[in-house]
């Protein structure tokens, strides 16, 4: 078992709209890895959805790497929605 693969799973509740990451499991393959995180992480039929991704697949960002990724998004006033004028007519946005 120590050397089966590392699982990140993700459940999509029954009032959610987005999936969140609830925890990480070891299994053989995604089949069994979608069978024990059911049986783990769904026990109050909570569930709606379940994702489970192989831990060595996922690529992320570190720490350092902060500014070079999210400071050039300061520059962007556009995509802040306080740059625009809505008139009075078009009500609660």
């Amino acid at each position: 078992m120590s050397n089966w693969p590392l699982w990140e799973i993700f459940i999509r509740g029954e009032h959610g709209l987005a999936h969140r990451h609830v925890g990480s499991l070891h299994a053989v393959d995604a089949g069994q890895a979608l069978m024990n995180a059911r049986d783990v992480y769904t026990r109050r039929h909570e569930g709606l959805s379940i994702w489970v991704v192989k831990a060595g697949d996922i690529t992320a960002s570190a720490p350092g790497d902060k500014d070079a990724l999210f400071e050039p998004a300061n520059d962007k006033v556009y995509r802040h929605p306080s740059f625009y004028d809505i008139p009075d007519d078009a009500g609660a946005m």
